[in-house]
């Protein structure tokens, strides 16, 4: 490449050489020029080059405290300075925020400093250098006595701008400070040259990490999305306990969790219920939870205010609380469990649906997160979206299971009451045709009210938990007829009455269907009796269901859980939970009880 001398050059560089008393020709001065760009021109350019790789080479993988702190070394290694900070602007507070050094004097310098009336300040307004030849002169600098303790007398700032990556990220304004040993130092242009070169190339590291960032991104949502379209694939349809086993171990990278749960914000706005959890069985799944709780207010509500604690950090997108047992935010009851948990970081993560948030996501790590990416809170905000589907699906599917008795019951009691009325003499029959009409209205208004739980939640009554065991236990029997399954003797027991409860009418329908369905599917081919019983224990109302056969003792603890085959029990022991309630199971000498066991009410 040929570099040009502009005549202007050739008689400036002649003119200095004759102050000298250096005599030479134009021509003379050409080679002399020639030579410096054949010797000197070259080395400077190299050891330029050298350095703009060695910031390029910063690996993309680090923090951006990390790469910025990269760059703040090679620059005080290059320019032989004493030290390099970094400063970014924060448009929220409106301050310049230390964002790292080199050496590490970060423990030495104020965390934040104004915009106006400093140095950091003036380069980011007016995105141009800042040089100052002495420090102890310079008006805009406050923390003179500091530096020139430490023997630095001279700074060069120079400005830092990364342009937005992408529509949902920010412009990046900071500065990159260089500080000198020198009094009353002369910056050379080159010098100033070659600092704002190293800090326009960071943009590129920057945009090498962001890329990486975001190929990251796209393979965990790939891979979550995976794992619930695996489950999908199921022909037993989702459930979602299944898919946090299959999609958590996916966000090791992200975060080391412990516990992960799902919450749902009930239909009051006045209280939380917890829908699903991993692991499942160290969860009190169905238990409800007050949003006047100040971690779940903040969560639900988002009143603020938002920003970085000493604490937590609290956003819109998140909240973080690095030091459980400080914060403010969580209860006394539940840092005594994070302890003993030995939890040290809770993240949750708010989603919103139809403006308003509707479900959060909680992570439990016990090891120690201090912040998270942009990306690394998408990811973990689209789990909870996906999960938040899979919630969905899981409560339909277990709808349309549900809907199997009802609707079995309907078209059995419709064709008796067809036979009674074409057997004529219907005024003889009006009872029977009465009772029959009564149990279809009643059979298909819960179908419509199951349709309707997906949406909203059951409705809490003061009920007889024996009247409930009755109606079903004949809605049943109605079942199994219409079936075929004319070899099981039903036998009603002793039947304690009232047993006030207070529960969802339809959720307590559904627990004893599916206990009862499930007791006579498990009656064996030749035959055998299903008997129900209900009484009183202590503070509780029981409800027993008892049929022929006998489940292997090391399988009990599976049904309890719910993970037998099937979704019946799935269903029933989510539901109970719910309500508040708990259950026993009982097999031995060849019958099988399931008891469902709910807070009584004393006062009915």
């Amino acid at each position: 490449m040929d570099l040009k001398v502009d005549q202007s050059l050739l008689d400036s560089v002649a003119g200095k050489l004759r102050a000298t008393g250096c005599i030479l020709s134009l021509e003379e001065v050409a080679n002399f020029i020639d030579q410096i760009k054949e010797g000197v021109v070259f080395h400077y350019l190299d050891l330029l080059i050298s350095q703009v790789d060695s910031i390029l080479d910063i690996n993309p993988s680090l923090s951006e405290k990390e790469i910025f702190q990269g760059v703040a070394r090679n620059a005080v290694e290059n320019l032989g300075a004493e030290l390099a900070t970094v400063r970014i602007y924060d448009p929220a507070r409106e301050k310049m925020i230390s964002f790292g050094s080199y050496p590490n004097w970060e423990e030495d310098r104020e965390e934040a400093i104004p915009l106006e009336d400093s140095i950091a300040g003036e380069v980011v307004k007016t995105r141009r250098s800042y040089l100052v030849p002495s420090i102890a002169k310079e008006e805009k600098y406050d923390n003179k006595e500091k530096m020139i303790k430490h023997g630095i007398h001279s700074m060069m700032a120079v400005p830092i701008s990364l342009p937005r990556f992408s529509l949902k990220d920010v412009d990046i304004e900071g500065v990159l400070q260089i500080y000198f040993r020198d009094e009353n130092k002369m910056f050379t242009p080159l010098e100033a040259k070659i600092a704002e070169t190293f800090s326009r190339r960071v943009s590129y590291v920057i945009a090498r990490k962001r890329i990486l960032a975001l190929q990251e991104l796209s393979a965990a949502k790939d891979k979550i999305v995976e794992q619930i379209f695996l489950k999908l694939g199921r022909r037993e349809g989702i459930k979602l306990k299944e898919v946090f086993n299959l999609a958590i171990p996916e966000l090791v990278d992200i975060m080391r969790i412990q516990r992960c749960s799902l919450f749902a914000v009930m239909e009051d706005r006045q209280h939380v219920v917890l829908e699903a959890g991993f692991p499942e069985e160290k969860h009190g799944i169905g238990k409800v939870f007050s949003v006047k709780e100040s971690y779940i207010d903040a969560i639900v509500n988002q009143r603020g205010p938002f920003g970085e604690f000493e604490n937590e950090k609290i956003y819109p997108t998140y909240i973080l609380i690095h030091n459980p047992q400080e914060s403010g935010l969580l209860p006394p009851d539940l840092k005594r469990f994070l302890k003993s948990q030995e939890i040290h970081s809770v993240l949750y993560i708010p989603l919103v649906v139809n403006e308003a948030v509707n479900y959060f996501l909680v992570f439990d790590a016990q090891s120690y997160h201090r912040r998270f990416t942009d990306e690394q809170i998408e990811i973990l905000t689209f789990l909870g979206m996906e999960l938040m589907k899979g919630l969905r699906l899981e409560k339909m599917d277990d709808i349309l299971h549900d809907f199997k008795n009802p609707a079995i019951a309907v078209a059995g009691f419709a064709r008796r009451v067809q036979r009674l009325l074409e057997d004529g003499n219907y005024l003889s029959k009006k009872e029977k045709i009465d009772q029959a009409l009564e149990i279809v209205l009643q059979e298909t208004s819960r179908i419509q009210e199951l349709a309707l739980t997906l949406y909203e939640e059951g409705r809490k009554e003061l009920l007889d938990l024996t009247e409930k065991l009755k109606r079903r236990f004949l809605i049943n029997g109605e079942a199994m007829q219409e079936l075929k399954r004319e070899n099981i003797c039903l036998i009603e027991g002793n039947l304690e009455s009232p047993l006030p409860i207070r529960c969802s009418p339809l959720m307590v329908e559904r627990v004893l269907d599916n206990l009862l369905n499930n007791a006579s599917k498990a009656i064996p081919k030749e035959g055998g009796n299903l008997s129900i019983r209900s009484y009183r224990r202590d503070s509780w109302a029981v409800a027993e269901i008892s049929n022929t056969g006998q489940i292997p003792e090391e399988d009990k603890d599976h049904y309890l859980r719910g993970d037998a085959k099937g979704r019946g029990l799935h269903i029933t022991t989510r539901l109970v939970k719910q309500m508040g309630g708990k259950m026993e199971l009982e097999s031995q000498g060849g019958q099988t009880t399931f008891r469902v066991i709910y807070p009584l009410i004393e006062k009915y």
